[in-house]
Protein backbone atom coordinates (compact mmCIF):
# COMPACT_ATOMS: atom_id res chain seq x y z
CA UNK A 1 0.00 0.00 0.00
CA UNK A 2 0.82 3.48 0.02
CA UNK A 3 2.80 5.21 2.71
CA UNK A 4 2.29 9.16 3.62
CA UNK A 5 3.51 11.26 1.13
CA UNK A 6 6.32 13.39 1.98
CA UNK A 7 7.36 16.78 -0.32
CA UNK A 8 10.46 16.61 1.42
CA UNK A 9 13.90 15.93 -0.79
CA UNK A 10 16.92 16.62 -0.32
CA UNK A 11 18.41 15.17 -3.60
CA UNK A 12 15.70 17.07 -5.95
CA UNK A 13 15.59 20.40 -7.36
CA UNK A 14 13.16 22.46 -5.55
CA UNK A 15 11.99 26.29 -6.09
CA UNK A 16 10.27 28.51 -3.27
CA UNK A 17 6.40 28.71 -3.15
CA UNK A 18 4.72 30.63 -0.16
CA UNK A 19 7.69 30.14 1.85
CA UNK A 20 8.28 26.44 1.23
CA UNK A 21 10.38 24.51 -0.97
CA UNK A 22 8.61 22.61 -3.41
CA UNK A 23 10.02 20.29 -5.25
CA UNK A 24 9.94 21.03 -9.13
CA UNK A 25 8.74 17.66 -10.30
CA UNK A 26 5.67 18.09 -7.96
CA UNK A 27 5.01 21.80 -9.20
CA UNK A 28 5.72 20.46 -12.83
CA UNK A 29 3.19 17.36 -12.68
CA UNK A 30 0.43 19.88 -10.81
CA UNK A 31 0.84 22.34 -13.78
CA UNK A 32 0.24 19.73 -16.23
CA UNK A 33 -2.51 18.65 -14.60
CA UNK A 34 -4.19 21.92 -14.37
CA UNK A 35 -3.66 22.44 -18.35
CA UNK A 36 -4.89 19.30 -18.97
CA UNK A 37 -8.03 19.57 -17.32
CA UNK A 38 -8.50 22.83 -18.83
CA UNK A 39 -8.39 21.12 -22.69
CA UNK A 40 -10.19 18.49 -21.62
CA UNK A 41 -13.25 20.63 -20.19
CA UNK A 42 -13.17 23.12 -23.09
CA UNK A 43 -12.44 20.52 -25.66
CA UNK A 44 -15.97 18.10 -24.53
CA UNK A 45 -18.01 21.07 -25.80
CA UNK A 46 -19.03 20.54 -28.87
CA UNK A 47 -18.85 16.35 -28.54
CA UNK A 48 -17.85 14.58 -31.12
CA UNK A 49 -15.18 16.85 -32.91
CA UNK A 50 -11.96 16.05 -34.01
CA UNK A 51 -9.54 15.02 -30.92
CA UNK A 52 -12.49 16.18 -28.53
CA UNK A 53 -12.52 14.93 -25.05
CA UNK A 54 -14.78 12.83 -22.97
CA UNK A 55 -15.74 9.84 -25.81
CA UNK A 56 -15.95 7.47 -23.23
CA UNK A 57 -17.46 9.22 -20.72
CA UNK A 58 -20.56 10.35 -23.13
CA UNK A 59 -21.31 6.67 -22.48
CA UNK A 60 -22.34 7.33 -19.19
CA UNK A 61 -23.27 10.77 -19.40
CA UNK A 62 -25.94 10.41 -22.22
CA UNK A 63 -27.72 7.22 -21.22
CA UNK A 64 -31.48 7.78 -20.19
CA UNK A 65 -31.54 5.76 -16.78
CA UNK A 66 -35.40 4.57 -17.42
CA UNK A 67 -33.65 2.92 -20.51
CA UNK A 68 -29.73 2.73 -20.28
CA UNK A 69 -29.20 -0.15 -22.64
CA UNK A 70 -30.51 1.41 -25.79
CA UNK A 71 -26.99 1.70 -27.08
CA UNK A 72 -25.34 -1.49 -25.76
CA UNK A 73 -22.81 -2.68 -28.42
CA UNK A 74 -19.59 -1.73 -26.70
CA UNK A 75 -18.26 -0.70 -30.28
CA UNK A 76 -20.74 1.73 -30.64
CA UNK A 77 -19.54 5.50 -29.85
CA UNK A 78 -22.14 5.84 -26.98
CA UNK A 79 -22.65 2.09 -25.94
CA UNK A 80 -23.36 1.42 -22.56
CA UNK A 81 -22.55 -2.42 -21.46
CA UNK A 82 -21.77 -1.77 -17.67
CA UNK A 83 -23.87 -2.97 -14.32
CA UNK A 84 -27.15 -0.19 -14.14
CA UNK A 85 -24.97 0.16 -10.40
CA UNK A 86 -22.46 2.76 -12.00
CA UNK A 87 -25.13 4.93 -13.75
CA UNK A 88 -27.40 4.82 -10.65
CA UNK A 89 -24.23 6.13 -8.41
CA UNK A 90 -22.84 8.49 -10.89
CA UNK A 91 -26.59 9.99 -11.20
CA UNK A 92 -26.34 13.07 -9.12
CA UNK A 93 -23.60 14.40 -12.02
CA UNK A 94 -25.14 12.49 -14.78
CA UNK A 95 -28.25 15.77 -13.81
CA UNK A 96 -25.26 18.03 -15.42
CA UNK A 97 -24.82 19.39 -18.33
CA UNK A 98 -22.48 17.54 -20.41
CA UNK A 99 -19.38 20.09 -20.02
CA UNK A 100 -19.73 20.16 -16.31
CA UNK A 101 -19.83 16.68 -15.72
CA UNK A 102 -16.76 16.29 -17.70
CA UNK A 103 -14.98 18.56 -16.06
CA UNK A 104 -16.32 16.82 -12.73
CA UNK A 105 -15.34 13.44 -14.15
CA UNK A 106 -11.71 14.33 -15.46
CA UNK A 107 -10.75 15.99 -11.72
CA UNK A 108 -12.32 12.70 -10.50
CA UNK A 109 -9.86 10.56 -12.75
CA UNK A 110 -6.97 12.85 -11.99
CA UNK A 111 -7.41 12.32 -8.41
CA UNK A 112 -7.35 8.72 -8.54
CA UNK A 113 -4.33 8.67 -10.76
CA UNK A 114 -2.47 11.15 -8.78
CA UNK A 115 -3.05 8.49 -5.97
CA UNK A 116 -1.85 5.61 -7.63
CA UNK A 117 1.62 7.73 -8.96
CA UNK A 118 2.13 10.08 -6.13
CA UNK A 119 2.94 13.72 -6.74
CA UNK A 120 6.33 13.18 -7.71
CA UNK A 121 5.34 10.88 -10.62
CA UNK A 122 2.31 12.85 -12.37
CA UNK A 123 4.44 13.24 -15.60
CA UNK A 124 5.01 9.83 -15.58
CA UNK A 125 1.58 8.48 -15.16
CA UNK A 126 0.14 11.05 -17.72
CA UNK A 127 2.74 9.78 -20.22
CA UNK A 128 2.18 6.66 -19.32
CA UNK A 129 -1.52 6.41 -20.91
CA UNK A 130 -2.96 7.96 -18.19
CA UNK A 131 -3.19 11.36 -19.88
CA UNK A 132 -4.81 9.22 -23.09
CA UNK A 133 -7.32 7.47 -20.60
CA UNK A 134 -8.17 11.20 -18.62
CA UNK A 135 -9.23 12.72 -22.09
CA UNK A 136 -11.30 9.63 -22.96
CA UNK A 137 -13.08 9.30 -19.63
CA UNK A 138 -13.14 5.52 -19.44
CA UNK A 139 -12.83 3.83 -16.37
CA UNK A 140 -9.56 2.04 -16.17
CA UNK A 141 -8.43 4.82 -13.80
CA UNK A 142 -11.11 3.64 -10.74
CA UNK A 143 -10.07 -0.28 -11.74
CA UNK A 144 -6.75 0.58 -10.77
CA UNK A 145 -7.76 2.79 -7.73
CA UNK A 146 -9.90 0.12 -6.68
CA UNK A 147 -7.44 -2.54 -6.91
CA UNK A 148 -5.19 -0.67 -4.88
CA UNK A 149 -7.58 0.11 -2.32
CA UNK A 150 -8.75 -3.24 -2.36
CA UNK A 151 -6.20 -4.86 -0.56
CA UNK A 152 -7.04 -2.40 2.29
CA UNK A 153 -11.07 -2.15 1.95
CA UNK A 154 -11.69 -5.64 -0.42
CA UNK A 155 -15.55 -4.81 -0.97
CA UNK A 156 -13.74 -1.79 -3.12
CA UNK A 157 -13.61 -4.77 -5.59
CA UNK A 158 -17.25 -4.36 -6.24
CA UNK A 159 -16.19 -1.65 -8.56
CA UNK A 160 -14.75 -3.70 -10.93
CA UNK A 161 -16.86 -6.66 -10.75
CA UNK A 162 -19.73 -4.17 -11.35
CA UNK A 163 -18.26 -2.74 -14.82
CA UNK A 164 -15.39 -4.34 -16.45
CA UNK A 165 -16.09 -8.38 -14.48
CA UNK A 166 -13.50 -10.01 -16.06
CA UNK A 167 -10.83 -8.48 -14.30
CA UNK A 168 -12.06 -9.02 -11.16
CA UNK A 169 -9.29 -12.42 -12.29
CA UNK A 170 -7.21 -10.49 -9.84
CA UNK A 171 -9.37 -11.92 -6.95
CA UNK A 172 -7.58 -14.69 -7.41
CA UNK A 173 -5.03 -13.00 -5.00
CA UNK A 174 -7.08 -14.18 -2.37
CA UNK A 175 -8.34 -17.45 -2.99
CA UNK A 176 -5.31 -18.94 -3.68
CA UNK A 177 -3.51 -17.59 -0.50
CA UNK A 178 -6.93 -18.59 1.33
CA UNK A 179 -7.88 -15.49 2.56
CA UNK A 180 -11.64 -16.35 2.85
CA UNK A 181 -12.40 -13.04 4.95
CA UNK A 182 -11.43 -10.63 2.11
CA UNK A 183 -12.75 -12.70 -0.37
CA UNK A 184 -15.53 -12.94 1.42
CA UNK A 185 -16.21 -9.46 1.62
CA UNK A 186 -15.74 -8.42 -1.95
CA UNK A 187 -18.03 -10.92 -2.95
CA UNK A 188 -20.56 -9.58 -0.49
CA UNK A 189 -20.25 -5.97 -1.19
CA UNK A 190 -20.89 -6.89 -4.78
CA UNK A 191 -23.97 -8.70 -3.89
CA UNK A 192 -25.38 -5.99 -1.52
CA UNK A 193 -24.42 -3.46 -3.95
CA UNK A 194 -26.28 -5.33 -6.93
CA UNK A 195 -29.23 -6.24 -4.88
CA UNK A 196 -29.95 -2.57 -3.53
CA UNK A 197 -29.56 -1.71 -7.98
CA UNK A 198 -31.92 -4.80 -8.43
CA UNK A 199 -34.44 -3.57 -6.03
CA UNK A 200 -34.49 -0.04 -7.95
CA UNK A 201 -34.29 -1.54 -11.45
CA UNK A 202 -35.53 -4.94 -11.48
CA UNK A 203 -36.21 -5.23 -15.37
CA UNK A 204 -32.76 -3.38 -16.17
CA UNK A 205 -30.63 -5.71 -14.47
CA UNK A 206 -32.53 -8.63 -16.82
CA UNK A 207 -31.47 -6.57 -19.86
CA UNK A 208 -27.72 -6.21 -18.52
CA UNK A 209 -27.07 -9.78 -18.42
CA UNK A 210 -28.97 -10.25 -22.21
CA UNK A 211 -26.47 -7.00 -22.77
CA UNK A 212 -23.28 -9.55 -21.75
CA UNK A 213 -24.30 -12.22 -23.43
CA UNK A 214 -24.50 -10.44 -26.77
CA UNK A 215 -21.02 -8.48 -26.34
CA UNK A 216 -19.11 -11.95 -25.00
CA UNK A 217 -16.23 -12.38 -27.42
CA UNK A 218 -16.41 -8.99 -29.15
CA UNK A 219 -13.06 -7.41 -30.13
CA UNK A 220 -12.25 -4.10 -29.48
CA UNK A 221 -12.29 -1.40 -32.04
CA UNK A 222 -8.60 0.21 -33.74
CA UNK A 223 -7.98 1.63 -30.32
CA UNK A 224 -7.53 -1.45 -28.98
CA UNK A 225 -4.87 -3.58 -28.50
CA UNK A 226 -5.07 -6.55 -31.23
CA UNK A 227 -4.85 -9.38 -28.85
CA UNK A 228 -7.79 -11.51 -28.33
CA UNK A 229 -9.36 -12.00 -24.98
CA UNK A 230 -8.96 -15.81 -24.92
CA UNK A 231 -5.05 -15.40 -26.01
CA UNK A 232 -4.24 -12.87 -23.04
CA UNK A 233 -6.60 -14.77 -20.53
CA UNK A 234 -4.43 -18.08 -19.91
CA UNK A 235 -1.04 -15.45 -18.93
CA UNK A 236 -3.52 -13.19 -16.88
CA UNK A 237 -4.42 -16.28 -14.94
CA UNK A 238 -0.97 -17.74 -14.63
CA UNK A 239 0.45 -14.80 -13.67
CA UNK A 240 -2.35 -13.93 -11.16
CA UNK A 241 -1.80 -17.43 -9.52
CA UNK A 242 2.54 -16.79 -9.51
CA UNK A 243 2.06 -13.71 -7.88
CA UNK A 244 -0.08 -14.82 -5.16
CA UNK A 245 2.05 -17.50 -4.24
CA UNK A 246 5.04 -15.26 -4.14
CA UNK A 247 3.93 -12.56 -2.63
CA UNK A 248 4.02 -10.08 -5.37
CA UNK A 249 1.38 -7.87 -5.30
CA UNK A 250 1.99 -5.68 -8.72
CA UNK A 251 0.87 -9.02 -10.65
CA UNK A 252 -2.77 -8.11 -9.56
CA UNK A 253 -3.33 -5.38 -11.39
CA UNK A 254 -0.89 -6.38 -14.40
CA UNK A 255 -3.17 -9.54 -14.02
CA UNK A 256 -6.28 -7.92 -14.13
CA UNK A 257 -5.24 -5.54 -17.16
CA UNK A 258 -5.06 -8.75 -19.75
CA UNK A 259 -7.97 -9.66 -18.41
CA UNK A 260 -10.00 -6.48 -19.94
CA UNK A 261 -12.94 -7.96 -22.33
CA UNK A 262 -10.71 -5.89 -24.84
CA UNK A 263 -7.65 -4.26 -24.32
CA UNK A 264 -7.86 -0.78 -25.35
CA UNK A 265 -4.80 1.15 -25.31
CA UNK A 266 -6.08 3.54 -22.24
CA UNK A 267 -6.38 0.38 -20.26
CA UNK A 268 -3.13 -0.13 -20.45
CA UNK A 269 -3.06 2.58 -17.51
CA UNK A 270 -3.99 0.14 -14.96
CA UNK A 271 -0.97 -0.56 -14.38
CA UNK A 272 0.15 2.75 -12.82
CA UNK A 273 -1.36 0.47 -9.92
CA UNK A 274 1.74 -1.47 -9.83
CA UNK A 275 4.02 2.12 -8.00
CA UNK A 276 2.47 2.02 -4.44
CA UNK A 277 2.12 -1.74 -4.58
CA UNK A 278 5.84 -1.71 -5.22
CA UNK A 279 6.78 1.35 -3.37
CA UNK A 280 7.82 3.51 -5.88
CA UNK A 281 6.46 7.34 -5.02
CA UNK A 282 9.39 9.12 -6.59
CA UNK A 283 11.83 8.64 -9.79
CA UNK A 284 14.88 7.34 -6.83
CA UNK A 285 12.38 4.98 -5.88
CA UNK A 286 11.18 3.99 -9.52
CA UNK A 287 14.91 3.25 -10.04
CA UNK A 288 15.59 0.98 -7.20
CA UNK A 289 12.75 -1.30 -7.64
CA UNK A 290 13.52 -1.77 -11.22
CA UNK A 291 16.92 -2.82 -10.51
CA UNK A 292 15.63 -5.00 -7.34
CA UNK A 293 13.59 -6.20 -10.40
CA UNK A 294 16.51 -7.14 -12.83
CA UNK A 295 18.21 -9.62 -9.74
CA UNK A 296 15.54 -10.75 -9.00
CA UNK A 297 14.79 -11.79 -12.55
CA UNK A 298 18.38 -12.90 -13.20
CA UNK A 299 18.39 -14.94 -9.83
CA UNK A 300 15.01 -16.69 -11.04
CA UNK A 301 16.47 -17.79 -14.32
CA UNK A 302 19.46 -18.74 -12.53
CA UNK A 303 17.90 -21.23 -10.73
CA UNK A 304 16.06 -22.58 -13.70
CA UNK A 305 16.97 -26.54 -14.63
CA UNK A 306 19.58 -26.38 -17.25
CA UNK A 307 19.80 -28.94 -20.27
CA UNK A 308 22.33 -31.50 -20.39
CA UNK A 309 24.60 -30.89 -23.38
CA UNK A 310 27.66 -32.72 -24.80
CA UNK A 311 30.15 -30.57 -22.39
CA UNK A 312 28.10 -31.05 -18.64
CA UNK A 313 29.96 -32.75 -16.25
CA UNK A 314 29.32 -36.48 -16.34
CA UNK A 315 26.36 -38.37 -13.69
CA UNK A 316 28.11 -40.58 -11.11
Amino acid sequence: MARRISLKGSDERTISLAGRRVPILVVSGIAALGVAWLGIVYFAEPWGRLAGSGMDARCYWAPDLANPYLHSNWTDQIAYPYSPAFLQILQPIRLLPWQAFMAIWAAILMAAMVYLTGPRLILLGLAFFGLMEIWGGNIEMLVALAIVLGFRWPATWSFVLLTKITPGIGLLWFAVRREWRPLAIAFGATAAVAAVSAALQPDAWGRWVEVLQANAGKGGTWAAVPIPFVVRLPFALVLAVWGARTNRRWTVPVSSMLALPALWYGGLSIMLATLPLMGARSWTELRAVIARGRTELAAEIERLPRPIGRHSAPVG
